[in-house]
């Protein structure tokens, strides 16, 4: 009986801390001490923006941490000899997977997509793992489980990854190679050497990371924390969850459409997501719009431009896009 009960109690103790009961009251009780009403717009705004600035960062060292050093096994080279090994689907359904743990981002497009494309793997597969990379990252997991707990963030996971493996075997049946630019299949990178890391090696590869990533995000952390205060304190709630709650038919098509020309992270978009959620818009209409964000931001494709035509850029805009609201409408039935 002791040892139930002090289980059940052990069990509270963690479900207190990592549930962040202890900075949403800690951050209500010290506003409340300086004056700051967290009740009224004002204050509920700064208690947003607090709580979530200081949440997210705790999150993000400590499982960026905990992942790079899993990511440590899984580098760029290694990942293009693995997937040099695989064919057909699979291949595609591994892209995806390897792009849930491979560091990707817009500005490391273009190299990434001349090493796949230079080691021999077919366009399709490598458009699988530039799909998913994006959108699904240790980060943004982290976060969205922080924030909307495991069952969302497994969903967005889930999402992300059949995104990528439907969206490239669809271009690997269109047949768009005639669409690289010609340079590209002309260049040759040459084996890499891939080192094996000491344990050493990889825990300092891990600080670096969290170093590097939280050091090059959070400016876009703020910015999208402090959008999300302002639209918790003072967005209508009802003209919200009119013209943008899981009832209106267009909200997710329209939520898509107006993300893909904007330049953001997952990161950086959470917080706007959890604040637009909170006044009453669809679950669907938020994951759509953060994943097109990411997916489909306007630097990536100039930069894509260098290596691939207006075309393939049409038409990996539109699969994307189009799965991305399809994911948005499942999202708010399922919900």
């Amino acid at each position: 009986m002791l040892i139930n009960l002090y289980d059940e109690g052990e069990l509270v103790v963690l479900k207190y801390i990592f549930s962040f009961a202890w900075l949403d009251q800690g951050t209500t009780w010290i506003l409340n001490r300086i004056g700051v009403d967290t009740g009224e717009r004002f204050g509920g705004s700064i208690h947003f923006f607090i709580y979530d600035t200081i949440k997210i960062l705790i999150l993000l060292s400590m499982m960026v941490f905990i992942i790079s050093y899993m990511r440590s096994y899984f580098s760029v080279e290694r990942t293009k000899k693995i997937l040099e090994k695989l064919g057909g689907f699979k291949a595609h359904v591994a892209a995806s997977l390897l792009g849930i743990v491979t560091p990707f981002c817009s500005c490391s497009s273009v190299p990434l997509f001349i090493g796949f494309i230079e080691g021999g793997i077919p366009l399709g597969v490598t458009f699988s793992f530039l799909i998913t990379s994006p959108i699904v990252n240790e980060a943004a997991f982290v976060i969205l489980l922080g924030t909307f707990g495991p069952k969302i963030a497994g969903y967005y996971v889930v999402s992300g990854v059949v995104l990528g493996v439907i969206g490239g075997y669809i271009i690997h049946l269109l047949k768009l190679e005639k669409y690289v630019e010609e340079y590209v299949y002309q260049i040759k990178m040459g084996d890499t050497v891939i080192k094996t890391l000491s344990r050493r090696e990889r825990i300092e590869f891990a600080k670096s990371n969290v170093k590097d990533i939280v050091g090059r995000i959070w400016k876009y952390l703020l910015i999208g924390i402090g959008i999300g205060a302002l639209i918790h304190g003072w967005a209508p709630e009802e003209v919200l969850s009119k013209y943008a709650g899981p009832e209106n038919p267009f909200a997710v098509l329209f939520a898509t459409i107006i993300a893909i020309p904007l330049y953001s992270n997952a990161m950086g978009t959470i917080p706007i997501a959890e604040a637009l959620i909170n006044k009453g818009v669809g679950m669907g209409t938020a994951m759509a719009f953060m994943m097109a964000t990411t997916a489909l931001s306007l630097p990536e494709m100039i930069l894509l431009r260098k290596v691939i035509k207006p075309k393939l850029i049409t038409v990996f805009t539109i699969i994307t896009g189009v799965g991305i609201i399809i994911v948005g409408y499942l999202f708010n039935m399922i919900i």
